[in-house]
């Protein structure tokens, strides 16, 4: 089943007066990212929220944040004395002999001097309830990615189907380039020698059309390019378990990698045209495979 990277989900639980209120937000990226943002008394649980997205999200840029609020354990707080004297320290040169009165109210909404942390009780009713709360907002996220990867298949399968026909005109197309070819050598030939009261040998003319044949010659190509689509079908398969995205955006390269080599090797106007269609798709291909997990 294919996943699309972008999703969100959240989640909501309360245990004995504490809620805690969890968002999972996804976007693209070739690798797993993840960025935590929970509230600074709960640091020491960051290793285990890590952990445990990390084994439900394989791929993509991932954000989790975290609120709490209610009064499962008041967290304590203290002023830190060093700080606020360094922040004083500071201050005092500027107005000595001056008549100023010092509002310590002010000093003690700066940064660092009120340090907050977390009673017992109050981070273990966390660390009990935090897991279930991002597996729920986890499952929420699935579920949206999932939805949004099936949109994905339809996308890709459409266009597997373009790329599919345009290929189908090329394959049809290479025996008649060609014969084609042998036809206007020998019309070249007949009106050239002419000229000259002499005619042209058909040995000669199979030669050339032989070489031509050989230095056009596009079957491996469209051969392995049809290998591809195959491969490609099985990937993008609803029965498909595993995540494709990254092989998906490599086969998409070794297809556009076999579409070039027919565009140089064969200069036919008809299957240059398809082979523009085929590069097309393929393009469009790889902007999709971005986003799928």
């Amino acid at each position: 089943m294919l996943r699309s990277m972008t999703g969100f989900g959240a989640a909501s639980h309360a245990l004995n007066g504490l809620a805690i209120h969890v968002e999972v937000r996804s976007v693209n990226n070739r690798h797993y990212k993840s960025i935590l943002r929970l509230p600074e008394q709960f640091s020491p649980l960051e290793g285990e929220v890590e952990a445990q997205l990390a084994r439900r999200v394989a791929r993509g840029s991932v954000q989790l944040t975290v609120r709490t609020n209610g009064s499962g354990g008041i967290p304590s707080a203290h002023v830190d004395g060093e700080v606020l004297r360094a922040y004083i320290g500071q201050v005092a040169p500027a107005i000595a002999g001056a008549p100023v009165t010092l509002d310590l109210s002010a000093f003690l909404a700066l940064p660092g001097v009120v340090v907050e942390q977390p009673g017992d009780a109050h981070l273990a009713a966390v660390r009990s309830l935090l897991p279930t709360v991002i597996d729920d907002a986890c499952n929420a996220l699935m579920s949206m990615r999932e939805r949004e990867g099936a949109a994905l298949r339809e996308t890709l399968a459409a266009l597997g189907q373009d790329l599919r026909r345009a290929l189908a005109v090329v394959a049809a197309r290479t025996p008649e380039v060609v014969a084609g070819y042998g036809i206007r050598l020998r019309q070249r030939l007949d009106a050239l020698l002419a000229e000259l009261n002499t005619t042209s040998r058909e040995e000669d003319i199979l030669r050339e059309v032989a070489i031509f044949a050989e230095r056009s010659d596009i079957a491996e190509e469209v051969a392995r390019l049809q290998g591809h689509l195959e491969q490609f079908d099985r990937l993008i398969s609803p029965a498909r378990g595993e995540q494709v995205g990254r092989t998906l955006d490599f086969l998409a390269q070794e297809m556009l990698r076999e579409s070039n080599t027919i565009a140089s090797k064969c200069s036919d106007i008809d299957v240059s045209r398809a082979v523009v269609e085929i590069k097309t798709a393929i393009d469009r291909i790889k902007e999709q495979a971005a986003n799928v997990e």
